[in-house]
């Protein structure tokens, strides 16, 4: 005889935290998320339903599989990740677990999730991050990026926070690393003052950018070039 352990039927959906690299497509339309370890190369919405990474035709989670979206119970635990050299560029994430989970002792393993937070860490010099910058790597269709003060942005492809909340849609709610829950840098509804001069640094940075561009067109028609 094989014990069972109890099933849960809770009020609410159970909250949990993990960490992930927030990801643009390709056409900049929408935004999303890729995670850090498992199922890594599978970028997800705000809204997600987990698969089997393995390509088997269970639903996740599976008792005797490791398939399905993972979460701590403890948001210190999943802070504690973003310590790591490999981690540094990624974001906290606050979710709603959603479906049939599994319970363990630190966490759970489960089918559905909603992203309701994204906590952003500074950029990499130290400065508040005003921005989501590329990082440089990605997923097939996807841009990873990274948090990003206005100075640092230089001419890289960008997002505000909250045209990033925009682009995910489903209330999203994007916050500063600070006391509590952070500082709200962009909620998709509305832009504040905050927002707007992440807006204005991105068009600058996009401005230095161009005038960099025409100024190496210029030297090539001094040079006797056939400008067509």
């Amino acid at each position: 005889m094989r014990l069972r352990l109890p099933a849960e039927r809770p009020a609410e959906p159970p909250t949990g935290y993990k960490i992930a690299h927030p990801v643009l497509s390709q056409d900049g339309t929408r935004a999303g998320f890729t995670g850090v370890s498992l199922g890594g190369a599978l970028p997800y919405g705000v809204v997600a339903e987990a698969s089997c990474v393995y390509g088997l035709r269970h639903r996740a989670p599976h008792r005797r599989c490791d398939c399905g979206f993972h979460c701590v119970h403890d948001r210190a635990a999943a802070e504690a990740l973003l310590c790591t050299a490999e981690h540094r560029t990624a974001v906290l994430l606050e979710v709603s677990v959603l479906g049939a989970y599994i319970r363990f002792e630190r966490g759970f393993r489960y089918a559905r999730q909603r992203v309701r937070v994204m906590t952003l860490g500074a950029c990499a010099c130290g400065a508040g991050a005003a921005a989501l910058a590329e990082a440089g790597w990605g997923r097939p269709g996807w841009r990873a990026l990274v948090p990003c003060c206005r100075g640092c942005v230089r001419g890289r492809p960008a997002v505000s926070p909250a045209g990033f909340a925009r682009l995910a849609g489903e209330r999203l709610r994007v916050v500063g690393a600070g006391v509590g829950a952070g500082a709200d840098v962009g909620a998709g509804a509305g832009a504040g003052v905050s927002e707007l001069v992440a807006e204005a640094a991105l068009l600058q940075a996009r401005l230095d950018w161009f005038q960099v561009q025409l100024a190496r067109l210029g030297e090539r028609g001094d040079d006797g070039v056939s400008q067509g």
